[in-house]
């Protein structure tokens, strides 16, 4: 449920714009404002976690720890090695 108010301000081609697409999408302006803004900084559901980690699971191959990653990225980026 939603429970925080936002208020923003819009140009009149943007509001324009606006509701011609919920008018298209038969929605609300503010349901599609709220859609733009998961899809822009994303949202990632509980199930798609799930998802994700039982894929990893799945996979055949070598994977290394976050530590391990970490200091491969920075040798690369120093071009230094241990």
């Amino acid at each position: 449920m939603f429970s925080e108010r936002l208020q923003i301000l819009v140009s009149p081609e943007q509001r324009r714009r606006l509701e011609a697409e919920s008018r298209r999408r038969g929605t609300s302006v503010s349901g599609l404002v709220r859609e733009a803004v998961d899809q822009h900084l994303g949202t990632v559901a509980r199930e798609e976690r799930i998802r994700a980690v039982d894929e990893i699971r799945a996979m055949r191959g070598r994977f290394l720890p976050p530590q391990e990653l970490e200091r491969l990225v920075e040798e690369e980026r120093t071009g230094s090695a241990p």
